[in-house]
C-alpha cells in the first residue's frame, strides 16, 4: 500500500508545486490583508453612524476606481524585472525597479492634485448629497495625500515579485496594515477626530509602508538586489505607459461589464441587486485565491522566458492552469455543499435568500472555469502580452453586454445577468486559450 501511494504522489506531484507556493501562499497573504484592514475600518467607522459610513462607501469608490488604473506598475515591473532576473542582467532589472519607482512618484503627485482639485465635482457625481458632502470632503482631502504611497506601495510589489520573492512584500504589507487597525481606535475615538482619524490612521499606514519598501529597495537591500539607486530619464518611460494603456483599457472593460451587470440587476428590483451583491462577494473570494496564483504565473513565466527556457515556462504554466482548475474545482464543490447555510451569512431576508438561491448554481460551476481563466490572465502578463489581454477583454465585454442588455426586456430576471457574467468569461476562456493552444504565447522571440 506504502508503495502505492507513493508511486501515486509521485504521478500527481510536479518539481514546480514548491516554486509556486513559494510564491503563491506569501502573496495570499499579502492579498488578504487589505481587503480585511478595509473591513476593520468599516467596523470602527461604523460605530460612528451611518452619515460617517456612507461617506467612507463613497471615498471607497473613488479610491479603488482612482488608482485601479495605476495596476500596471505592478503587474508591468514584474514580469520585466522577471525576464532581467531569469537573463541573468541585474543592470536591467534595476533599471525598471528605478522606472517603476519615478512613474509611481509621478503619477502619485499628479492623482493627488487632481483629487485636491476636484475633491467637490467628484463626490458631487458619485452622489454625495448637503448631508454627506462635509464629511466626505474631509476624509477625501486627508486620504488622498497617501496618493504617491499608495503607488510607490504598488510598484513596489511589482519589484519583488519579479525578484521572485513575495514573502517581503507580505511581510511589509501586514505590517502597515496593523499599524493602520492599531490607529484607528486611537485616533477616531481616543483623540475624537471621527472620520478625519480614520483617514489620517490610512495615510499613516501606507507612507509607512512606502518608506519601509524604499528602505529595502534602495538600502538594506539594494546590493543583494544589484539595485543602483539613479534617477531615469523620462523618456524611458515610454515603455511602461503602453503598458499603462492597455491594462486601462483591460480593466476599464472588466470593471464596466462589472458595472453594467449591477445596473441590470437594480433595474430588476431591490432583492435582485441584494442577491446579486451577496453572489458577486463570493465571487471575489475566488478572485483572491487564484490571484496569487497568478503573481506565480507572472514572476515564473517571465523568469524562464527571460532565461530563453520556453520548455521550462511552458511546464510550469501547465502546472498553474492545473493549480487554477483544481482550486476551482474545490471551491465550486464547497460553495455547492454550503448552498444551504452560506446565504444566511450575508443577509436574513427570506425574499433575498431565495433570489441568491436561484443564481447559486452559477456560482458554484463557474468555478472552474473561473480559476483557469484568473490563472492565464497571470501568464500573458509573465510573458508581456499585455496588448492581447486588452483586445481580448474588449471582445468578451462586448459578447457579455449584449447579453446583459436582453436580460430585462427578455424577462430573464436575475438568472439573465449571471448568464452574461457566464458568456464574459467563456469568451475570455476561449480568447486565452487560442494562443496558448498554438505555442505563440511563450516564446522568447
Amino acid at each position: 500500500m506504502s508503495s502505492l501511494i507513493r508511486r501515486v504522489k509521485a504521478a500527481v506531484a510536479s518539481p514546480h508545486d514548491r516554486p509556486i507556493l513559494d510564491l503563491a501562499v506569501p502573496a495570499l497573504a499579502g492579498l488578504a490583508a487589505d481587503p480585511l484592514v478595509s473591513l476593520v475600518d468599516t467596523a470602527f467607522v461604523g460605530q460612528l453612524g451611518p452619515v460617517p459610513l456612507a461617506a467612507l462607501g463613497i471615498n471607497a469608490s473613488v479610491f479603488s476606481m482612482t488608482f485601479v488604473i495605476f495596476n500596471f506598475l505592478a503587474y508591468g515591473t514584474t514580469p520585466r524585472v522577471g525576464r532581467a532576473v531569469g537573463h541573468g542582467d541585474r543592470e536591467e532589472a534595476s533599471r525598471v525597479v528605478m522606472r517603476a519607482l519615478l512613474l509611481a512618484v509621478l503619477a502619485g503627485a499628479v492623482a493627488l492634485a487632481l483629487l485636491q482639485g476636484f475633491a467637490r465635482p467628484i463626490l458631487r457625481v458619485m452622489g454625495a448629497g448637503d448631508e454627506l458632502m462635509e464629511p466626505a470632503l474631509t476624509y477625501l482631502r486627508i486620504r488622498a495625500c497617501a496618493g504617491p504611497a499608495v503607488l510607490l506601495i504598488t510598484a513596489s510589489h511589482g519589484a519583488f515579485r519579479g525578484y521572485q520573492d513575495t514573502r517581503t512584500p507580505m511581510k511589509v504589507t501586514i505590517w502597515f496594515n496593523i499599524l493602520n487597525a492599531a490607529l484607528d481606535p486611537i485616533l477616531i475615538f481616543g483623540l475624537d477626530w471621527g472620520l478625519a482619524g480614520a483617514a489620517t490612521a490610512t495615510v499613516v499606514a501606507q507612507w509607512t509602508g512606502a518608506v519601509t519598501f524604499l528602505v529595502l529597495l534602495l538600502h538594506r537591500r539594494r546590493e543583494a538586489l544589484g539595485i543602483r539607486p539613479l534617477v531615469p530619464r523620462l523618456r524611458s518611460l515610454g515603455a511602461f505607459l503602453t503598458i499603462g494603456r492597455d491594462m486601462f483599457i483591460r480593466t476599464s472593460a472588466l470593471v464596466g461589464t462589472m458595472t453594467l451587470a449591477t445596473a441590470i440587476a437594480t433595474r430588476i428590483g431591490t432583492t435582485a441587486v441584494a442577491a446579486h451583491q451577496v453572489a458577486a462577494q463570493l465571487w471575489l473570494f475566488l478572485a483572491l485565491l487564484v490571484d496569487a496564483l497568478a503573481v506565480s504565473g507572472q514572476a515564473l513565466v517571465s523568469k524562464h522566458l527571460g532565461a530563453g527556457d520556453e520548455d521550462a515556462a511552458r511546464s510550469v504554466a501547465n502546472r498553474l492552469l492545473q493549480w487554477g482548475a483544481g482550486v476551482g474545482v474545490a471551491l465550486g464543490l464547497a460553495f455547492y455543499a454550503l448552498q444551504p447555510v452560506l446565504p444566511d451569512f450575508f443577509t436574513d431576508d427570506p425574499a433575498t435568500v431565495a433570489a441568491v438561491l436561484a443564481i447559486f448554481p452559477f456560482v458554484a460551476l463557474l468555478q472552474p472555469l473561473n480559476g483557469v481563466v484568473f490563472v492565464w490572465d497571470g501568464l500573458y502578463m509573465g510573458a508581456e502580452a499585455f496588448g492581447y489581454l486588452a483586445k481580448a477583454m474588449l471582445l468578451s465585454a462586448g459578447a457579455a453586454a449584449v447579453v446583459l442588455l436582453l436580460a430585462r426586456p427578455l424577462g430573464w430576471g436575475l438568472p439573465g445577468v449571471w448568464w452574461g457574467i457566464t458568456t464574459l468569461m467563456a469568451v475570455r476562456l476561449v480568447t486565452l486559450a487560442i494562443p496558448y493552444a498554438r505555442g505563440t504565447l511563450l516564446r522568447t522571440d
